[in-house]
């Protein structure tokens, strides 16, 4: 069976979200692949550590300052990814946020904020690298969902209902991606030992937490072409479910 890895090899992978957390963890092992890796996030202090962390490895690794919710920074994002490598194999849609707000909390602009970061950034990205992906007969996106789509948990409804939605955007482009040659999954994640978890829940069991590579792990498996079947799929990944 063909591994994840043989997959990875000289290929180009955007990570969105790469910064830290579950995007860093996927962009360090997408590198230790053998993947050309693009990382985009808007924090530079957090792109130069990512870099650091890649290079000193041995990889290789592009980083882009970008707000990929705005459609200029997703348009370079594309355009510096062509420049420096020609093609793009793999997109992960990781950028998101999760502010904890009850609905008498959620003021317009947070809730605005919720959907550009977890919604329109989706939308944005996967649309970018669509025809790039077409035309080189064929990739893999794959999107970070969360398990408050399935869930309910006071203060999360809005973050819950935008991960819903990355749910079914997954399973539509899945559909349209079936005849082109490209492979949409998506990724539940539960508590993941990250600063946005311990922000939001700052005394969470640790014992009931994973490690970020555990998750990163799994987006590399769905590369795999043995997964070429399960494309519109959504696992989700928890101690708790």
């Amino acid at each position: 069976m063909q591994t994840p890895s043989v997959y990875l090899k000289g290929k180009t992978a955007i990570v969105t979200g790469g910064g830290r957390g579950i995007g860093r963890a996927i962009a360090k092992r997408f590198s230790a692949a053998g993947a050309n890796v693009v990382v985009a996030a808007r924090t530079l202090d957090d792109l130069h550590d990512t870099r650091l962390m890649i290079e000193r490895d041995g990889g290789t690794v592009l980083v882009v300052p970008c707000d990929v919710s705005e459609v200029s920074d997703v348009e370079k994002l594309i355009e510096e990814t062509m420049q420096s490598y020609g093609r793009i194999d793999v997109l992960v849609n990781n950028a998101g946020t999760a502010p904890l707000a009850t609905i008498d909390e959620m003021e317009p602009n947070l809730f605005d904020k919720i959907v550009k970061s977890n919604i329109r950034s989706v939308y944005l990205c996967s649309r970018g690298v669509w025809h790039h992906m077409v035309e080189s007969g064929g990739g893999v996106i794959i999107n970070t969902s969360s398990v408050a789509a399935y869930d309910a948990f006071p203060g999360f409804a809005a973050y819950g209902a935008a991960k819903a939605f990355v749910v079914a955007y997954t399973k539509s482009l899945a559909k349209e991606g079936a005849d082109v040659g490209i492979r949409v999954y998506g990724i539940s994640p539960g508590a993941v030992e990250t600063d946005m978890l311990r922000g939001a829940f700052p005394d969470f069991p640790a014992e009931m937490t994973l490690a970020t590579d555990d998750i990163a792990a799994m987006f590399e498996s769905l590369l795999s072409p043995s997964f070429k079947y399960s494309s519109g799929q959504t696992i989700i990944v928890s101690k708790s479910l």
